[in-house]
């Protein structure tokens, strides 16, 4: 393996161009004081610190809530720091009058201008102030998408507070573990059920002071619980004047956000988020991704994905401040089916994912097609074969034909008004690996997903996809102001990617030696992902480090290519997870697709309408899992035998072909404990669930 460092930066934000290596330390840029012609026309780095008025901060990183940090401005990213405070009035003066939050109560949409969402946010900071908060503790949020999460999440940063997210899904003991480790002094919580989940655990909070509950009436009258609108009535006795002193004290190298991360190899890690973290990358990403701004076009999108993710929170909250978007929110049971009635209704202009959410839409629609009659089934069958070719072919400069055209106004284009996606020109994936077979789906339909990519720890996307860069498969280009180097580079091009920019986090807290892991000597964050860089700066990932398997030979064989051709060549399959590091040969497990209990969203025995078409064109009458797992349906396991072969014959080597695999009683599920709360596979979790079944792999 080579040790070779290819250090790469976005030098024209205009036409999204790759630039030249750059070999100097990222740390004497910072430091530079004569930063060339790219600058001496505006201001340079110097004289805009100068006027930054921010902390003193001796490094890059910190792992204390209320330490600073130096940030890496450079020619790239020259931009002044701005604190949450100074760009959401930026945009109320822009913005004022245009609807920010819109949310349905029954039948009614109740909407919220940003002129009214500040105020709202002042009036929570000034509550949360009478409650007592201090400086650096936090305020965790444990609820659904909704006008309160947002109002208490911005209300907490003018506070001086640090927000953080509580994912839905966790457990009273998962819940301590957070609101202990970032000091919470209140707890926001949507309902009785998230309530219940703190009221077990609140005597362990030693900072805990108070708990506010934003929807439905309390069912008891507690000490220091109070319903939303006793929280947003406490702060009429504290003073505009005192509320702004504690705004004009924040700095924009100070943390007031925190992203706890799964916790699928340990205990969640706070990934600690300052004003210019958020600010720049709102400002930046989003445009990467040709968000407009509300002068230009008003965004409007559908809230529905946790918020405790950085993907949705910045996505949602942060960039809907910065450009003056529309957020509508979708309904709490929205996963469970409700999201399409909630697009429909809203018909946004852009909207996110992750893969699992677009496989479970790709399902939904190609169960819908299987119910049409003869002629219309053939009829969506011809278009979107003709809009996938098309695609595929088209470059952005090229003439549609008119069959694709044709295809596209006579049958499309109604497939997607009934996704609620008839306004919708900009569709994002992200927070985990998308197959192409899910790609080339959408494809189909005149979709392209845009992939971004980047992690917590660099507050959301380093590279993002959009209509002006866009390739197949890729992740896009690296955000304009950021940079990039790929480290250890193989014969094929493939490195570690690495990170650097203004969304670069201050560091984890109260974890000195997890940030040193996280950042090189200089600085650089490590993504821990594998990548290579085409020609013209688009980005694959090739497999995670940790997810890599050795197998007992030294072959080195990256899961995801393996087991995204499994499920390509076999429509049945929902989930497969390839086994092998540190053994003999490969191995899998699969699991089938099936329908889903919409009130429990865990899967059921019943296969869906897409597997039982598989077992009937393979001569099976199974309709059940559990009318095939065990080896009952001996039709089923052949066909899946047959396909495994098909992708085993691809393989370049002995070594990455599998060789013996099962079938699980059960799809994997966020209940289940197998998939994580966007729906990403946690591997060491399903090793440690079903060590019984690997093991039997390996068994002389």
């Amino acid at each position: 393996m080579s040790t070779g460092t290819q250090i790469h930066q976005q030098t024209d934000p205009t036409n999204n161009q790759l630039g030249k290596s750059s070999v100097c330390s990222p740390m004497t840029e910072v430091l530079q004081q004569d930063v060339g012609t790219g600058l001496s026309e505006k201001k340079s780095i110097e004289e805009v610190l100068a006027g930054a008025e921010l902390a003193p901060a001796q490094s890059l990183w910190t792992t204390e809530a209320s330490g600073s940090v130096q940030l890496r401005m450079d020619e790239l990213c020259p931009e002044q720091p701005i604190t949450v405070h100074q760009m959401f009035t930026n945009s109320v003066q822009k913005y004022r009058k245009l609807t920010a939050l819109a949310s349905k109560r029954g039948n009614k949409w109740e909407k919220v201008t940003f002129s009214e969402y500040y105020h709202l946010s002042r009036m929570a900071a000034k509550s949360f102030l009478k409650l007592g908060l201090e400086r650096f503790h936090s305020v965790a949020i444990l609820g659904f998408n909704s006008a309160e999460w947002f109002i208490a999440a911005v209300g907490t940063v003018f506070a001086g507070g640090i927000m953080a997210g509580i994912y839905t899904t966790n457990s009273p003991d998962a819940c301590l573990y957070v609101a202990k480790d970032s000091r919470a002094n209140v707890i926001v919580v949507e309902n009785q059920k998230q309530l219940d989940k703190i009221l077990q655990v609140k005597d362990k909070l030693p900072h805990l002071k108070a708990i506010v509950q934003y929807s439905g009436s309390l069912k008891e009258k507690l000490p220091n619980l109070y319903s939303w609108e006793e929280f947003m009535g406490l702060g009429l006795e504290v003073s505009d004047q005192e509320l702004d002193e504690v705004i004009s004290s924040q700095k924009a190298n100070q943390c007031c956000a925190l992203i706890y991360t799964s916790g699928t190899t340990g205990s969640p890690k706070g990934v600690m988020l300052s004003h210019d973290n958020i600010t720049w990358t709102a400002h930046h990403a989003s445009r990467a991704g040709d968000i407009q701004q509300a002068e230009i076009r008003q965004e409007s999108l559908v809230s529905y994905l946790p918020l405790s993710h950085i993907a949705a929170q910045i996505y949602d909250l942060w960039t809907g401040i910065q450009w003056g978007e529309q957020v509508n929110f979708a309904q709490p049971d929205a996963l469970k089916g409700t999201l399409v009635d909630t697009l429909r209704e809203v018909t946004p202009t852009a909207h996110m994912g992750v893969p699992r959410v677009w496989e479970k839409i790709m399902e939904k629609i190609k169960e819908d097609i299987s119910r049409c009659g003869y002629m219309k089934r053939k009829l969506v069958t011809w278009a979107m074969s003709v809009s996938l070719e098309a695609n595929q072919r088209l470059t952005k400069d090229e003439e549609k034909s008119f069959l694709f055209t044709l295809a596209d106004s006579l049958v499309l284009q109604k497939l997607r008004a009934e996704l609620g996606f008839s306004n919708c020109v900009k569709f994002f994936s992200g927070a985990a690996p998308i197959g192409s077979e899910t790609l080339q789906f959408f494809l189909g339909l005149n979709i392209r997903l845009y992939e971004a990519y980047g992690m917590s720890e660099s507050s959301g996307p380093h590279f993002m996809s959009g209509p002006k860069a866009y390739r197949f498969s890729s992740c896009g280009k690296v955000v304009p102001g950021c940079r990039y180097k790929l480290v250890n580079v193989d014969a094929d091009g493939i490195g570690e990617v690495c990170f650097w920019g203004r969304n670069v986090f201050m560091g984890f807290l109260n974890l000195e030696d997890k940030t040193k892991e996280a950042l090189d000597e200089d600085g650089w964050l490590r993504s821990g992902d594998m990548g290579k860089v085409d020609e013209d700066g688009f980005l694959y990932i090739t497999g995670r480090i940790k997810e890599l398997i050795i197998t007992a030979g030294g072959e080195n064989v990256p899961p995801l290519p393996i087991e995204d051709a499994v499920k390509q060549e076999l429509p049945i399959i929902s989930n497969a997870m390839l086994i092998g590091d540190k053994r003999k040969f490969l191995s899998m497990l699969l699991t089938l697709k099936c329908t889903i209990n919409p009130e429990t969203t865990e899967p059921t025995d019943i296969l869906s309408l897409e597997a039982v078409e598989f077992c009937q064109r393979h001569g099976s009458q199974s309709t059940k899992v559990s009318d095939i797992i065990g080896g009952k349906d001996k039709i089923v396991y052949q066909s899946i035998e047959e396909g495994i072969a098909r992708v085993n014959s691809k393989a370049t080597s002995n070594a990455q072909r599998v060789q013996k695999w099962t079938i699980l009683g059960k799809d994997f599920s966020i209940v289940g404990g197998e998939l994580g709360p966007t729906m990403k596979l946690r591997r060491p979790v399903v090793l440690q669930m079903y060590q019984d079944e690997i093991e039997s792999f390996y068994r002389e």
